[in-house]
């Protein structure tokens, strides 16, 4: 994958997805310019932008189905920036010390149809740029060993609840203790319903996580 993107960047050179301004899929005005996400969502899920916008969308789109990877080095510098605020506050007003960052992961089919899973590659350049000092990368805590629909192809909030239930599950190669007490975040690409992250974070304190918050790029 790593082959194509290079061919692919020489076929196509990278023009922002905004204004069309050669030399980054994503310029600096339009990523200025995109709208925050504002629609109400979970108190522990941290969005950045609103995903409706145009740019954003097709960024993203980009990202997941055109295998555009360097889209997540503007994306990781960003919610990296806004993790440290919110991980400023709550280290202080809700001991949330000492996390673990960790993706969404993707089931084994899906994986092996993308060839690459966006949370963890995300996930890994959040923790480049971090350095150690804020968390601990963990990239497979979570499994998700049951395929599932598209949470895209479902409208209705229960329907994609039901559709996920019982889809992850903590990785048997740790220990169930390693889980306890361990405050957690997750990083996915997008959220709607809060549906996956919802899921995800259930299996996380059943196995006796302390608290479990997320990021994503977009809502």
């Amino acid at each position: 994958m790593g082959f194509l993107n290079t061919i692919l960047d020489i076929v196509f050179p990278e023009n922002c997805l905004g204004c069309k301004k050669s030399g980054a899929y994503l310029c600096g005005d339009c990523l200025a310019e995109a709208p925050p996400a504002e629609r109400p969502t979970l108190s522990w899920i941290y969005p950045i932008y609103d995903y409706r916008a145009p740019t954003i969308k097709k960024s993203i789109a980009f990202l997941k189905y055109k295998g555009r990877r360097k889209i997540v080095d503007v994306f990781a510098s960003v919610l990296y920036g806004r993790m440290l605020e919110e991980l400023a506050d709550l280290s202080v007003m809700e001991n949330f010390t000492n996390p673990i960052l960790s993706p969404v992961p993707l089931s084994p089919k899906r994986y092996k149809e993308r060839g690459f899973n966006q949370s963890e590659i995300l996930s890994r350049k959040i923790k480049d740029l971090d350095k150690d000092n804020n968390f601990i990368f963990i990239e497979n805590i979570l499994v998700k060993p049951k395929d599932t629909k598209h949470q895209a192809e479902i409208k209705d909030r229960s329907a994609r609840l039901l559709n996920l239930a019982g889809s992850f599950s903590i990785n048997s190669k740790y220990d169930p203790e390693f889980i306890k007490g361990k405050n957690i975040i997750l990083i996915d690409d997008v959220t709607t319903t809060g549906a996956t992250l919802l899921e995800a974070r259930k299996v996380l304190k059943a196995a006796g996580a302390r608290k479990v918050i997320a990021f994503t790029i977009a809502h």
